[in-house]
């Protein structure tokens, strides 16, 4: 097995190692930072196997090159995090996790290795600085000059993708790292994106009750670990930057900022410092989001450069989101395995746990574990619930310990086989993500939990099912036109299971909500077969499960568009209007610029795309 490199000191060296092992495409002819880019990443992503990561050398707004998809699949996320598979880093970081008082000379040799690893986590500081080889202030600091990327046409400007943010704690003087997206709005000014659940939000309002301008540092371009551990839902107040010193098994040297009290990674490619007034917000958005729709418009602070510093010859790095899959489905692959063992820590009885990537990491989670007891499913729905970032989960599905999450199929299977409809869903109300659509009301609304484990002593068995032949697909279809004209087509998925799935095209007309059909699907003698009945926009391919999965994970409020009769179900997960009752509004799907698609077609030889372009 070829010894992988543990620890890369800055973007160069990965980008070095990833060359070296075939990862990389070097795009040498011009394109534009302007939705070009965004065109040809995201046909590399969504390539089988993530395609390549790729550097574009001649940017034409910009003298500095752009890499993308740099963490765009299994192995290179792999290569990023110095492992040879994301469950060797969930062990690796699980030995720490289970870490007891040695009790033999043995279990002393082998906490003394840990105990190094947990030195070199340290963070260091150094007065050499790469990221200060050229150092910008006042008039000289022009953000026009820096690639930043237009993903998507409905942008509301270009957007600083990938960036690193530290802000500090005016109460407890603690750093933090996020990434939060930037919206640059001139020159010297970006929005400053943070939800209200991170840690850069709640210092922000420690300054604003002391009347405190709030010292901010943006790197761009850090080494991979660094980048990672900034998306990492660590427990507030841990330090980000002893988590990639940890996952690279080295220190990560941080150095002063030029202009403000703060420090930084001093092998960033870019840096910008500044500073956010607690009282100053901007129109931000709207922006082509990681949900694979556009994320709203709203009120969100202003950072203000007061310096701008770099190497001497930077990558920009950033990162292209969508419809997944893309680049950042692979950094939140890497977090639900890193974050197993610290699941397991609390909750034991969690065997695994899976975040599909349809369910846009926050609205579906599945996981398996071992019942103990009775209620003890819902009692762990309870928990996920309440717990940190797994709070914003919408739904969460519980499955027995020995099914295993890395087959989709099977999984689906189980829970479709097992789940009594009338008894194994629990409905519950709280806190979404700031992203949620669906819901009637931002940030709050309803969630669903999904028991399909075995039914232990003490809990009331299910009904035994009596599946009944199903009918010929004219046949369906006939008796869906006597409930609706608008039920356009149907498709059913090849489950041979308890549950029954039919699909549903509901050619909308503005004026019929889905659950005024409710009632006759349920009814309807023909379609008695059925357990669940799915109904989809009229242009979703009924065929494409995955698409199917996302439309259902981002389209659907359980509270009000799932409607249960006798123990079977209508899902209505077409997009909603005022005829739904839903009056917020409702995010486009995200689509590229029908231009920009054909111009990169016809350029694909000349960009070195042609494969991608073939499998997109």
């Amino acid at each position: 097995m070829t010894k992988m490199k543990t620890a890369f000191q800055n973007l160069g060296e990965f980008v070095s190692e990833l060359e070296k092992a075939g990862e990389l495409l070097r795009i040498s002819a011009p394109v534009s930072c302007r939705l070009e880019i965004s065109r040809i990443t995201d046909l590399a992503s969504k390539a089988p196997g993530g395609g390549k990561a790729l550097l574009f050398e001649r940017v034409g707004e910009s003298p500095f090159p752009v890499l993308t998809n740099a963490f765009g699949s299994e192995r290179r996320i792999c290569m990023a995090l110095g492992t040879q598979s994301l469950d060797d880093l969930a062990r690796r970081i699980e030995r720490f996790v289970r870490l007891g008082p040695p009790k033999s000379l043995r279990d002393l040799a082998d906490i003394i290795p840990m105990g190094l690893d947990l030195l070199r986590s340290l963070p260091r500081k150094t007065a050499t600085a790469p990221c200060q080889e050229v150092v910008l202030r006042g008039e000289q600091i022009d953000l026009s000059r820096l690639p930043v990327l237009k993903c998507w046409p409905q942008d509301g400007g270009p957007f600083v993708t990938l960036p690193v943010v530290f802000t500090r704690s005016l109460e407890t003087g603690r750093r933090n790292a996020g990434m939060y997206r930037l919206q640059v709005f001139d020159r010297n000014t970006t929005g400053m994106h943070w939800h209200i659940h991170k840690d850069g939000s709640h210092y922000f309002q420690e300054y604003r009750k002391a009347g405190k301008r709030m010292p901010v540092a943006v790197a761009i371009g850090t080494d991979p670990a660094v980048t990672w551990a900034a998306t990492a839902p660590l427990p507030q107040g841990m330090d980000e930057m002893m988590l990639a010193g940890f996952i690279r098994r080295s220190p990560v040297k941080m150095t002063r900022c030029v202009s403000i009290d703060l420090e930084v990674p001093a092998e960033a490619e870019f840096v910008l410092e500044g500073y956010v007034d607690p009282e100053e917000l901007r129109t931000e958005g709207p922006f082509g989001d990681h949900t694979g729709y556009y994320s709203l418009v709203g009120e969100y602070p202003v950072f203000h450069l007061t310096a701008l510093t770099h190497r001497q010859n930077p990558v920009y790095s950033a990162t292209l989101v969508g419809r997944p899959p893309m680049e950042d489905c692979w950094l939140a692959k890497a977090t639900e395995r890193a974050f197993l063992p610290l699941i397991r820590a609390v909750h034991p009885e969690v065997r695994d746990f899976w975040m599909p990537w349809e369910g846009v990491f926050h609205n579906l989670v599945v996981m398996a574990l071992d019942k103990e007891y009775p209620g003890h499913a819902r009692r762990l729905m309870s928990a996920v619930w309440s717990q940190g970032q797994m709070s914003f989960t919408k739904a969460v599905v519980l499955l027995d310990g020995h099914v295993g999450l890395k087959n989709p199929r099977r999984v689906f299977e189980t829970i479709l086989e097992s789940v009594d409809l009338e008894s194994d869903l629990f409905m519950t109300e709280g806190i979404l993500d700031v992203l949620d659509h669906s819901a009637p009301d931002p940030l709050f609304g309803s969630k669903i939990g999904i028991d399909a484990t075995r039914r232990h002593p003490g809990e009331r068995e299910r009904p035994v099912a009596k599946p009944l032949p199903v009918p010929p697909e004219d046949v369906i279809q006939k008796h869906l036109g006597e409930v609706s004209a608008l039920l356009s087509a149907c498709h059913r998925p090849p489950f041979e299971t308890r549950n029954r799935l039919l699909l549903l095209s509901f050619a909308k007309d503005g004026k019929t909500p889905g659950r005024t059909l409710s009632p006759e699907l349920l009814e309807n003698p023909a379609l008695v077969p059925f357990s669940i009945f799915v109904l989809l926009d009229s242009a979703i391919d009924l065929r494409d499960y995955s698409l199917v999965l996302w439309k259902v994970s981002n389209n659907v409020d359980p509270a009000r568009d799932i409607v249960k009769q006798d123990g079977r179900l209508v899902i209505d997960a077409t997009a909603k209007g005022a005829e739904d009752g839903h009056t917020r509004p409702w995010p486009d799907d995200i689509e590229m610029d029908p231009e920009v698609v054909r111009r990169v077609e016809i350029r694909a030889r000349e960009l070195g795309i042609e494969e991608f372009l073939a499998r997109g």
